[in-house]
């Protein structure tokens, strides 16, 4: 808000709220499978290359999706739009920013914090099913 020089409104809190969920929800699911991956036998740093990797595309969808449908409402300056406005550019810039945080950032912490000696998670049956 501060880069697009939109002053700070009720709708634009709601969204920071919202949007800081979809975060954390976010890193949440991309700290589990790297735990995963390294159960499955992985070494830290190639569990956060592949965590990171795989969950590319589903991070960029959510993000694209969003995006696109918000970008007309953020870059308007038409008759209402003041309303609209600080609501979608939250949730754009957010957006974008989650996917580099969420992406590049969060493995890298990861490979820097991670011990051999960490508590995993038990291992999830793959073929639970199949019987």
């Amino acid at each position: 808000m501060f880069i697009t020089h939109t002053d700070f409104s009720v709708s634009s809190t709601v969204e920071f709220v919202a949007l800081f969920g979809v975060s954390v929800q976010t890193g949440v699911i991309m700290i589990e499978f790297i735990n995963q991956l390294r159960v499955r036998g992985y070494t830290i740093a190639d569990a956060a290359v592949e965590g990171a990797v795989l969950r590319l595309r589903p991070i960029m969808m959510t993000m694209l999706v969003a995006t696109l449908g918000l970008l007309p409402a953020a870059l308007s300056h038409a008759i209402g739009s003041d309303s609209q406005r600080p609501f979608a550019i939250v949730i754009v810039g957010g957006l974008l920013a989650n996917l580099v945080i969420g992406d590049f950032l969060l493995p890298t912490l990861y490979v820097w914090l991670a011990r051999d000696d960490d508590k995993l998670p038990e291992p999830e049956a793959e073929d639970s099913f199949a019987h």
